[in-house]
């Protein structure tokens, strides 16, 4: 795994985020040298959803209304189906999303939670990917969806599901370590 010691990385989650796309990200990105902040609505903890049933807290490191994008180097969107749509009715957290794309910072998100890249315009005329019961909100705002286990574009590292986290990780890493420059990649 690639070195990323020194970048900040937030993910951005409230109750109802998928266990292991939280989990995971946080696991292999602090791995890799990374510190990383659960950044969420309010303090305390926040409880994941495990496949059928609710799963374990885990514990906020930041309040949302505290930290700002210029505080991290980039942000991951843990999906889940009911921790983006409680975060989609937000605005200081698409806010928040909407700042690192306008900063040019790398945004990983996975399952549901290009739903928020899609109430923040962010997906239009962007290649993605999400989970296939949200390819016609992805196309519908604009979003060029592609079914691969990871999609990325100027910086937007996209994934389908917890099958696809391995990519996921691997592509975010990668997307972290070199910046986000306005380039494509595959």
């Amino acid at each position: 795994m690639q070195d990323i010691s020194g970048k900040t990385v937030a993910i951005l989650a409230t109750h109802g985020f998928e266990q292991s796309e939280l989990e995971v990200p946080l696991e292999r990105l602090r791995a890799a040298g990374a510190e990383v902040h659960v950044v969420s609505l309010e303090a305390g903890e926040i409880k994941g959803w495990d496949k059928k049933d609710w799963g374990q807290p885990v514990k906020v490191n930041k309040v949302l209304s505290a930290v700002k994008a210029e505080d991290y180097d980039a942000l991951v969107l843990p999906g889940g189906q009911i921790n983006p749509d409680l975060l989609r009715v937000e605005q200081a957290a698409l806010d928040f999303v909407r700042a690192f794309w306008t900063a040019k910072k790398p945004i990983g998100a996975i399952c549901h939670a290009p739903w928020l890249l899609v109430e923040t315009g962010i997906v239009k005329d962007r290649r993605v990917t999400s989970y296939k019961s949200i390819k016609t909100d992805v196309i519908n705002a604009g979003g060029k969806w592609e079914d691969s286990e990871v999609v990325t574009d100027m910086g937007l590292v996209t994934s389908r599901n917890p099958g696809d986290l391995d990519a996921f990780c691997a592509k975010l890493v990668e997307e972290i370590r070199e910046g986000r420059h306005d380039r494509r990649a595959a």
